[in-house]
């Protein structure tokens, strides 16, 4: 009995090996043993391309999370505080609203959501921030029914909302305007994001998301990020913006995405 053994190979790490016997090692047999082991070797890389994949998604996520503001945290127990003797009511109301918002920023399961849950997180946090700015902060919807249910990464419109509130609206001089719209699209649904804010400049903008430099925008990167990573980079956000004029961010992903779990 004869032995022919290939090694399974991924990148320079020898990770296993293909044995193969029969009653006589010939050529054709080297050959076939050692396409086998090409094989599963490719298919190792492929597994541990996708758990890399997942492990970068699930650390993005965990620094979205670190990146809710305390400042936000902070000012929204403030806020709150405020209501405990004038309206005990209001204040009630507003703890059930931050017990939900921070349960949903802080889940532990699953790296996508859907439109609807994450739009229901964007309306607790602006209730929260309207308690502190009060008429300040105006903010309007237009979404298409048909789009609630399509599957998007998980905190990729709040952090959106919550950049147009702190870097948009909250610098600026009297009351502050944010749009946000989700329509359908032919195979796309498309969502944006527009306040009538003090703008960026677009030149630090696109230097902040090529991760040049750090700047004040970095959920903002890390959304465009995870949208390119998982939707390819046809898919990440579209931002037009200028000092003084406002910010319009466009953020498009398709409405059938097998394999993508809320």
């Amino acid at each position: 009995m004869a032995a022919v053994i290939a090694p399974v190979r991924a990148g320079s790490r020898v990770v296993g090996v293909v044995a193969a016997f029969a009653p006589s090692a010939g050529a054709g047999l080297v050959r076939a043993t050692s396409e086998v082991a090409d094989w599963v070797a490719v298919q190792v890389e492929l597994a541990e391309l996708d758990a890399s994949r997942t492990l970068l998604m699930e650390a993005e996520v965990r620094a979205l999370r670190a990146q809710i503001s305390p400042h936000f945290i902070y000012n929204s127990l403030n806020a709150i505080a405020s209501f405990i003797n004038t309206d005990p009511v209001r204040a009630r109301e507003l703890v059930v609203e931050f017990a939900d918002f921070t349960r949903y920023s802080f889940r532990r399961h699953g790296d996508f959501t859907t439109l609807a849950e994450e739009l229901r997180c964007i309306d607790r946090y602006l209730l929260l921030e309207r308690a502190r700015f009060g008429d300040r902060v105006q903010v309007s919807l237009q979404i298409a029914p048909e789009v609630l249910s399509t599957v998007i990464p998980f905190l990729s419109l709040q952090p959106l909302v919550e950049n147009a509130v702190r870097h948009g609206l909250e610098a600026k001089e009297g009351p502050g305007h944010i749009s946000i719209t989700a329509n359908d699209s032919g195979a796309f649904a498309e969502v944006t994001i527009e306040d009538d804010g003090v703008g960026m400049d677009p030149v630090q903008l696109q230097s902040m998301l090529a991760g040049h430099s750090d700047g004040d925008h970095v959920g903002l990167r890390n959304v465009d990020a995870r949208l390119r990573q998982v939707y390819g980079d046809e898919h990440g956000l579209v931002i037009e913006t200028a000092p003084g004029e406002g910010t319009l961010i466009t953020m498009r992903v398709p409405k059938s995405q097998p394999g993508h779990d809320a």
